[in-house]
């Protein structure tokens, strides 16, 4: 992982390890090697996610706890369904990546039952007595990836590409991009052509609302603030099929391989870096501790709806051309050759 999140994750976790008065790579002999964590995905379908999964079971494996994994691929009830399993498996702690951020509260209502904390992981769950909340700052990566294109595009129309509606880190995202972009709006600078919200964060379905989007205002559009690498690649095909990619800039987020080989393209200006073995490492090990009672209280608090909520907040990082060898490949969440081919070259 990058300095900075080491350094930050390591001092959380140190604290942790204070609280609980033992190394978390230590624990107790019998009953502790037998502590159920349940981990519960959203979707497995994207390269993200299973990069967060494979982190987070080696981690809790690492500590001698046992790991339950499910993935609801966008199914509400099917969720729901899984988490009744794992608590009625003996599960201690609940990390939950919401496919929907309000119907998930029946996920932490089942598990209180039970007395199981639930730790949120990435995504918010909203208007529920949720223990913890695990992501990086959203509002963050918002204001980022659109003071970028801001910097480079400061007067024209924009178009803003949003993810799921369903999904409140899509809407914390959203602020952060009004907040980096309200001035300039307000002086008339910018204009925001088009706000869509892309359903399910899809490919497809971004594609189809940029298309609808450039064709409103016939082309005349100098940056797409898509808020992930996904809906980012989506925005791309339609500015292709206009002949505009590479000349329309447009921001995302994830690094994911493919967005980041089209930041080498230059069809796409940049996307924002998480490193997920740190989001991961940090939720893993808070999980474990939880399991054992230890009482989390978060470096910061978010609104919750009903509550605030205890949170553990990393901080993203920006990533363009310029950057690509400096933080993904030394970081080595893709490798020289993965990213320029097999010259492993520019």
């Amino acid at each position: 992982m990058t300095r900075y999140g080491s350094a930050l994750v390591v001092g959380i976790l140190s604290s942790l390890l204070i609280a609980c008065g033992q190394s978390a790579d230590r624990p107790r002999p019998q009953e502790e090697e037998k502590l159920k964590i349940g981990l519960l995905m959203d979707t497995l379908q994207e390269e993200r996610w299973q990069r967060d999964r494979d982190l987070f079971v080696e981690r809790v494996r690492q500590m001698r706890a046992e790991v339950l994994v499910e993935s609801a691929e966008r199914d509400d009830a099917r969720q729901l369904q899984q988490a009744q399993s794992m608590l009625e498996q003996g599960v201690k702690a609940l990390v939950v990546v919401p496919h929907n951020a309000e119907a998930a509260g029946r996920i932490v209502e089942a598990a209180k039952q039970r007395g199981v904390p639930v730790i949120a992981y990435d995504r918010l769950i909203r208007n529920a007595d949720l223990d913890l909340y695990i992501s990086y700052d959203n509002r963050r990566i918002g204001e980022m990836q659109a003071q970028y294109l801001r910097n480079r595009a400061p007067k024209g129309n924009y178009i803003l590409l949003g993810g799921a509606e369903t999904d409140y880190n899509a809407t914390l995202i959203r602020e952060g991009q009004l907040g980096a972009l309200e001035d300039a709006i307000k002086r008339g600078d910018i204009r925001v052509a088009a706000d869509p919200w892309t359903p399910d964060w899809q490919a497809d379905a971004a594609m189809k609302l940029t298309a609808a989007a450039l064709k409103q205002v016939r082309n005349q559009v100098v940056a797409v603030v898509a808020s992930n690498d996904i809906t980012a690649g989506g925005a791309i095909k339609a500015l292709e099929e206009q002949g505009l990619a590479g000349t329309v800039l447009v921001s995302g987020q994830d690094a994911n391989l493919d967005a980041v080989r089209r930041i080498v393209q230059g069809t796409q200006a940049m996307t924002v870096y998480k490193p997920l073995r740190a989001l991961a490492l940090l939720a893993a090990t808070t999980a474990v501790q939880m399991a054992k009672g230890v009482k989390v209280e978060g470096t910061s608090t978010i609104d919750g709806g009903t509550k605030k909520v205890p949170a553990l907040l990393l901080n993203p990082i920006s990533v363009d051309k310029r950057l690509i060898d400096q933080v993904i490949i030394n970081d080595k969440f893709h490798t020289r050759e993965q990213v320029y081919g097999s010259g492993g070259s520019r």
